[in-house]
């Protein structure tokens, strides 16, 4: 049965595109929002609210609007799904795309929406944009949206190690400076948290006017110190199984990761860091990757105003902070190489501000280069192998 397809906007619709269903998925903790539109049968899109988690009710709904499309149409129609990149992950994604379905997952913040200043926001309206995302995605219309690469269960979990190891850091200096702050607050300021003898140091503590520290206050540091060496110790056992891990991937990846520990000033960790937060990926040019780290610049051209805005930060943020970490080491351990130079030269006569400025490019330089070098070989001019 031939049907004319049928659009709300009155626009052409390509005949291979109307014989489809789209469906977008508004995910959130208490319920879930399912927009569905056949352009060869409705003119309207249609609604269904679902408790959130009920996936068996959404594939049970799917199978109906396929039902009812056949009704109308006498073809079995295909259907394409799409959802926002969000709190839900992707089990959501995973489940459909093993039932068959041609399933999305589009980053929320590339789809284009009213630049009014306050400007209307509802499930049903994100729904509705999600659909007209997805059909504009499917005619092939050039920056529509950006989905999202769904990585694989074991490319995922890799990640959680080093992500865990960050948060990990990052909570042990706060139980390191919290217990600093409350011994400065007694005229201590030589006490350090992080040394092995940390408790002994406790016992012999004197405060400024020459007390014995009171014992509440002792009480208190002494369970910030269990706080502590419990994090120091779990920090020990995860860099234990990255390393476990390193030596599993360093086969596995074409020793990718053991390429990048070749670099001077690249260690284990943010080896591991680039490889899992990037270099893992497949990008087709310098400019893909650099935008996928957040490095790539944004202009703002508009008439005879023509100016960088900076980076567009829009990336992965783990990645871009590595980067320019690894910027900063690079030019203290790599000081013959040619990126060094460029930064030494446009460094010379800039002050502090600027010269951020200038190790943010030269992550972009590094990050780009070290692409190079682990995709096709190609060593950085002037750098410095560890086993050279």
């Amino acid at each position: 049965m031939n049907m004319k397809p049928i659009v709300s906007d009155k626009t052409e619709f390509p005949e291979d595109l109307a014989k489809l269903i789209y469906v977008s998925v508004e995910l959130s903790q208490s319920n879930w929002l399912v927009t569905s539109f056949i352009p060869c049968v409705d003119t309207k899109m249609a609604r269904k609210g679902l408790p959130a988690g009920e996936i068996g009710r959404l594939l049970s709904l799917l199978a109906e609007l396929r039902l009812k499309a056949k009704s109308r149409t006498g073809d079995l129609l295909p259907i394409v799904l799409i959802q926002e990149a969000g709190l839900d992950g992707f089990w959501v994604h995973r489940v459909l795309a093993d039932e068959g379905l041609e399933s999305h997952v589009v980053d929320a913040t590339s789809i284009a929406v009213p630049r009014k200043a306050r400007r209307a926001k509802t499930d049903r309206i994100d729904g509705e944009i999600l659909i007209r995302a997805l059909m504009a995605f499917k005619r092939g219309e050039p920056r529509a949206c950006a989905m999202v690469r769904v990585p694989s269960h074991a490319e995922e979990d890799r990640r959680r190690l080093l992500r865990e190891r960050k948060a990990l850091v990052v909570e042990r200096l706060a139980h390191a400076n919290r217990i600093e702050g409350l011994l400065f607050a007694q005229g201590i300021s030589d006490y350090r948290p992080l040394n092995r003898d940390r408790r002994l140091r406790l016992e012999d503590l004197r405060t400024g006017d020459g007390h014995a520290l009171p014992p509440f206050l002792k009480a208190q540091i002494s369970r910030e110190l269990d706080r502590l060496e419990l994090v120091i110790e779990q920090i020990r056992a995860i860099e234990a199984e990255r390393d476990e891990l390193l030596a599993s991937e360093r086969k596995e990846a074409s020793s990718a990761i053991a390429m990048l520990e070749n670099v001077r000033g690249i260690g284990p960790e943010f080896a591991s860091m680039l490889w899992v937060e990037g270099f893992y990926r497949h990008f087709d040019n310098r400019r893909q990757i650099a935008a996928y780290a957040g490095l790539a610049p944004t202009p703002w051209q508009s008439g005879s105003v023509d100016r960088d805005q900076g980076v567009s930060k829009a990336g992965n943020p783990r990645l871009r902070t590595t980067m320019i970490q690894v910027a900063w080491l690079w030019v203290r351990h790599q000081p013959d190489s040619a990126l060094t130079g460029w930064f030494r030269q446009r460094a010379a006569s800039s002050g502090v501000a600027q010269r951020k400025k200038v190790v943010v490019a030269l992550a972009r330089k590094l990050l780009v280069a070290l692409w190079k070098y682990v995709t096709s070989g190609i060593v950085i001019e002037g750098a410095r192998l560890k086993n050279a």
